[in-house]
C-alpha cells in the first residue's frame, strides 16, 4: 500500500506555490519549492557565498509512522552553482508537526537568490525501523576491527 503524506499550509503560506511534486514517473524525490513571507516574495532571498539560510516552505507534513522525510540536495543547483542543502539529508520525524524549511547553503563564488516559488530541494520518503539500544561489554570481530577513515582503501 502506498503510503500517503498528509499536507496543509502553514498561516502566512501562498497556497499557489505547488505541493510536493515528482518531475518524472521514475523519479524517488518530489520538488520542494521555497514558499517565501510576504515580505520576501518580491525581492527574495539572496544568500552569499560561504552563507546558509533556513528557507521556509510554508508546509506542515503529517508523515505516517514507521517513515520518516529526507531532505536532500538538487542536483542542478549543485553542479550549476555550488548550492545545496547543509544538513543533507535533513530528517522530517513522523511526529514533526511544524512548518518544514530548507537549509541551502551557498559553496559557489558567486551570490545566489533564492525566488518565491523555486525549487530548492527534493524530498525523499523512506521507511525508518525503530531499534533498541544495548550496552555490552565487548563487541564481536570483523576483518575490518577498528579500522578508521580510509581503512579499506584509497580506491
Amino acid at each position: 500500500m502506498t503510503p500517503v503524506i498528509r499536507i496543509t499550509h502553514t498561516e502566512e503560506a501562498d497556497p499557489a506555490i505547488p505541493p510536493p511534486c515528482f518531475q518524472s514517473a521514475g523519479a524517488a524525490g518530489a520538488d520542494l519549492c521555497a514558499n517565501l513571507p510576504s515580505r520576501q516574495r518580491d525581492d527574495g532571498i539572496l544568500i552569499e557565498s560561504g552563507r546558509h539560510c533556513l528557507i521556509p516552505l510554508g508546509l506542515i507534513m503529517q508523515i505516517p509512522p514507521g517513515f520518516e522525510g529526507q531532505i536532500r540536495p538538487r542536483s542542478g543547483l549543485a553542479v550549476r552553482f555550488g548550492v545545496t542543502v547543509l544538513n543533507t539529508p535533513g530528517t522530517i520525524d513522523s511526529d514533526y508537526r511544524g512548518e518544514v524549511g530548507v537549509i541551502l547553503i551557498n559553496h559557489g563564488p558567486e551570490p545566489y537568490s533564492v525566488h518565491h516559488g523555486d525549487r530548492i530541494a527534493q524530498l525523499v520518503i523512506s521507511q525508518a525501523r525503530s531499534v533498541l539500544f544495548q550496552w555490552c561489554e565487548t563487541m564481536n570481530e570483523t576483518g575490518r576491527g577498528a579500522g578508521g577513515f580510509g581503512s579499506t582503501g584509497q580506491r
